[in-house]
């Protein structure tokens, strides 16, 4: 699948928000408004789960090359995946739920 076919809006199925596609050169995987993602990757860009259980962001960390992530963990098996954190764009992340992300 092309970066161009994976950056496509969607309704979030956790708040029901219209997300858009990213305008930074990368693409979404994740709500901006609950920050919400959906399990769709066995890994990272591949699209392979069969789970495609909504995601819960459960922490923020910082990675020196990729910045800020955070990190998802299925509400079904438990997976956990890191995300990039959506900045410098339409429809950033939203950064008071980061922070609480930060502080729990």
């Amino acid at each position: 699948m092309s970066k161009h076919k994976e950056n496509t809006g969607f309704i979030c199925q956790k708040c029901n928000k219209q997300v858009l596609p990213l305008t930074n050169g990368s693409f979404r995987n994740h709500c901006p408004f609950c920050l919400y993602s959906k399990h769709l990757d066995k890994e990272p860009g591949d699209r392979q789960s069969q789970c495609n259980f909504m995601m819960k962001p459960i922490d923020v960390i910082y990675n020196t090359k990729k910045g800020y992530q955070i990190i998802h963990k299925c509400i079904s098996c438990g997976k956990e995946q890191k995300n990039k954190i959506a900045e410098d764009t339409v429809q950033p992340d939203c950064l008071a739920y980061i922070a609480l992300l930060q502080a729990n």
